[in-house]
């Protein structure tokens, strides 16, 4: 795709929101809706309470820095450790047949517990707190990272594995420059599934029990029946989540893009 499209494409998608934004901002005043405020109460909230802070900073305000950071902060920890531990695991079990065969049964049985019924369990673990949080976090993210990561392992072109042995490559050569290249798009396949997903069990971790973050804030405004805010967190975190995914897609973007020209090639 040329410079010009991409503008182009970009300018579509930034219109086709600000129609949307417009039409509920009209939509809302016009039905004068406690349940529904329009945006421009939505984002007045937003600034007030988190991002009215000085620009040392960051403009963060006493209540974004207590509540907004810590749960960022839960959510770049979970996704690291997911990172750290699905990778490595997944890239064994997905070229050792042994390791898998001794695993699989097991990796399908704990991927299979829902998330939800965890968390009393990590309440036992770790009580209240962020370990808590981070551990739910984990618990959901590393599925899609772990599997597509085997997936990804276990289906390196034979051809690809045929020259690195002529070439007589070292086992650490054909790991660093065959496999995990050729694994790596699914690979951040499972990591941009598992960015969104994050997002949702930091809340949920938030909502069971905590002292500060996005949940702990939207429990309290519920309870208060302080629906501004509750929206205020709603939008935030499409916000967050719209921005992590497009930091993951230019990252993506750069990694692969000797891949996409070996498709173009071969095409």
């Amino acid at each position: 795709m040329t410079p010009v499209l991409r503008r182009l494409r970009w300018t579509r998608q930034w219109l086709v929101l600000a129609a949307a934004v417009y039409l509920w901002q009209l939509w809302a005043s016009s039905r004068q809706s406690p349940f529904f405020p329009p945006p421009s109460a939505i984002f007045a909230q937003m600034h007030q309470r988190w991002f009215s802070g000085p620009a040392a900073h960051l403009f963060l305000s006493a209540d974004g820095t207590g509540n907004v950071v810590p749960s960022v902060e839960r959510v770049l920890i979970g996704l690291a450790i997911s990172i750290v531990v699905a990778v490595p695991l997944g890239l064994a079990v997905g070229r050792v047949p042994a390791l898998a065969g001794y695993l699989d049964p097991l990796l399908q049985f704990a991927r299979a517990i829902p998330v939800v019924t965890a968390a009393p369990v990590f309440l036992a673990l770790f009580k209240l707190g962020t370990q808590m949080e981070v551990a739910t976090i984990v618990s959901g993210t590393i599925w899609p990272l772990l599997l597509n990561t085997i997936d990804g392992a276990r289906t390196v072109p034979a051809l690809q594995l045929e020259t690195a042995a002529a070439f007589r490559l070292s086992a650490r050569d054909r790991l660093t420059r065959v496999i995990i290249p050729s694994a790596l798009p699914k690979i951040l396949t499972g990591l941009r599934l598992s960015v969104s997903l994050s997002l949702i069990l930091m809340v949920f971790s938030e909502l069971v029990g905590s002292s500060d973050g996005l949940g702990y804030e939207m429990t309290n405004a519920s309870n208060s029946f302080d629906l501004p805010t509750v929206w205020a967190v709603v939008v935030l975190l499409g916000i967050a989540g719209y921005v992590l995914n497009a930091i993951l897609y230019g990252v993506e973007r750069s990694l692969l893009r000797w891949h996409r020209g070996a498709r173009l090639s071969s095409s």
